[in-house]
């Protein structure tokens, strides 16, 4: 019985890449500056509400809700801007494209959720290199462990197509 089989190989190596995926992912904020400009991707209920609350310490840093699902949050705040036409990661990236080279940004940070932070940075990253991409990773309190792996995996999968230059899908 031959224990390495080109199949075991195959599922060794994504398994062992999922794990270096997760592990490598951004986890927590980074330095957010008090003028700073926060770009929220939504698609899950913890991003808008974790951005709030990390940002009530900055009075002058410019929020700016990105998505399909912003429509759901209250924007009578002044400083929150809504962007609702993307309806994809990647088109969250050419929306927050289009607003930094508006307002000639030089520097981002960018909210969403921890499973999903590599690829929206990759994603970004490829459409304004030059801008510094500072991350702040909404944590998945409060999910089942299994649910929280099949969103890892699900992300980790989109990454690996991703890299192989398929941005939609």
């Amino acid at each position: 019985m031959k224990i390495f089989t080109p199949s075991f190989l195959i599922l060794g190596l994504f398994v062992l890449g999922g794990m270096i995926y997760k592990l490598t992912s951004p986890m927590g904020c980074g330095p957010i500056l008090p003028d700073d400009n926060i770009f929220v991707l939504t698609g899950d209920e913890r991003r808008v509400p974790f951005a709030m609350q990390q940002t009530k310490q900055y009075p002058f840093a410019q929020i700016h809700i990105i998505g399909v699902g912003g429509h759901k949050f209250d924007t009578k705040n002044t400083k929150v801007k809504m962007e609702t036409k993307s309806k994809s990661t990647y088109q969250n990236a050419l929306a927050i494209k289009d607003i930094v080279k508006q307002k000639h940004m030089n520097r981002i940070v960018v909210v969403t959720t921890e499973e999903h932070m590599k690829r929206s940075v990759h994603l970004i990253h490829h459409e304004i290199p030059r801008v510094q991409i500072v991350t702040c990773s909404a944590p998945l309190i409060g999910m089942p462990a299994s649910m929280r792996l099949q969103r890892w995996t699900v992300e980790y999968v989109k990454y690996l197509v991703t890299l192989f230059g398929i941005k939609e899908g």
